[in-house]
């Protein structure tokens, strides 16, 4: 459908064009300017030469040279930027001459409508792609964090911030130091010991009595279902300095708070929540004559449970426990109510060290959690469509 031309278009008003493709100019220029030390000026000369560009690629070049100018534009911010910030400079730089060639022909040309219905209105259109740019602008405000932590893990030198051999790609501004002293030094390998220790059984536990409790409220007949999986899954819900704060004092009541089982047990109720949620959601399409069924050809509710709903409903569970496992393996807030100093997780370490040294090897642990949490939400995708096509809830 998308290759299917909906509308004609044709060329917009010099003024428009002019304006917007050198109001984009003027926000790259912003930043460029900014990093050279005037940002007002970066905004008017941004401003002037993408409006200028605009304006030349509609009326004096056309459709006809459309490539030429795109190559060329290519070409000349190439070189500019290897001029005046080296590596870095080429590919910053090459990048939004490869986006300026194309946005000048989009807005210039209309192309924005080639794929739209022709009875929709200038509001709708603007609506359809203002639409798409806040989703895309929540999706970098979301991994912008993200994209700048790695990087940093790799600095040569003890710095928060991108040095100039950074920024210029030089070998020399980057190191694995950080990640060596992650492996190395003995406060970290103990904090990620015990996360080790604690997560997989903590997850376990929630994965149980989750598992147990999603089966149970999905059964018609049980009184107050409703009520009973919000106070299940209240601690989702609640925020933790609360849930933590209210563990202090029971678990001090039972004499558990600074021991190994008490963590264990206070994530375990953090996590179960998730399984819950994840189970209940694969209940919703399980067939349950096949547990008639299975009663009925004399088989016990612990067989029935095993060799009829499990295989069904493991993908679910699987992707629960995952989802336990993260949140055990990521707290920080309860740990440090119900923990102790010999019971300091990785995050508990890593705030250690924001708070009293201000170490990049946080951002090396902070690198490697992120891949963790990629490659469990990964799998949890991955079980999550298995799940529906066990189910027949989409196609195989």
């Amino acid at each position: 459908m998308n290759d299917v031309v909906l509308t004609e278009t044709k060329d917009q008003p010099l003024w428009f064009t002019a304006s917007v493709i050198g109001a984009a100019g003027a926000f790259f220029g912003l930043f460029v300017g900014t990093a050279q030390g005037s940002g007002l000026g970066g905004v008017i000369v941004g401003f002037l030469i993408a409006a200028a560009l605009g304006v030349a690629a509609i009326k004096l070049l056309g459709t006809e040279m459309e490539k030429t100018f795109k190559y060329g534009l290519i070409a000349i911010f190439l070189v500019a930027g290897f001029a005046f910030g080296g590596l870095a400079g080429l590919i910053v730089m090459g990048l939004f001459a490869w986006f300026l060639g194309w946005f000048i022909y989009w807005i210039g040309r209309q192309r924005y409508r080639e794929f739209l219905p022709p009875y929709l209105t200038a509001r709708e259109v603007l609506w359809h792609y203002t639409f798409r740019v806040l989703c895309g602008a929540v999706l970098v405000f979301l991994i912008t964090p993200i994209l700048v932590v790695m990087p940093l893990s790799f600095n040569a030198e003890n710095f928060f911030t991108f040095t100039p051999e950074m920024l210029r790609l030089d070998p020399d501004g980057y190191s694995l130091r950080h990640y060596r002293d992650f492996l190395t030094n003995p406060e970290w390998t103990n904090a990620v010991w015990n996360s080790v220790r604690v997560a997989p059984v903590s997850t376990l536990i929630a994965v149980t009595l989750g598992t147990l409790a999603a089966i149970g409220l999905s059964q018609s007949h049980v009184p107050g279902r409703q009520a009973i999986m919000a106070i299940l899954i209240s601690p989702m819900i609640v925020p933790l300095i609360i849930s933590a704060t209210g563990m202090y004092f029971f678990y001090s009541k039972i004499g558990i708070v600074g021991t190994y089982w008490g963590v264990v047990l206070a994530h375990a109720v953090l996590g179960i929540p998730f399984v819950i949620i994840t189970v209940t959601a694969t209940l919703v399409g399980f067939d349950k004559s096949l547990v008639r069924a299975s009663a009925n050809l004399g088989a016990n509710p612990v067989r029935t449970f095993f060799k009829v709903q499990m295989p069904l409903i493991l993908p679910g569970v699987i992707s629960g426990g995952l989802f336990a496992f993260i949140t055990s393996f990521d707290e920080v807030v309860v740990v440090i109510f119900i923990g102790s100093a010999e019971l300091q997780t990785l995050p508990w370490q890593m705030f250690t060290g924001l708070r009293e040294q201000i170490s990049p090897t946080i951002l090396a642990a902070a690198t490697i959690l992120v891949c963790i949490s990629i490659a469990l939400l990964s799998t949890v995708e991955i079980l999550r469509r298995r799940s529906e096509k066990l189910r027949g809830l989409s196609p195989s």
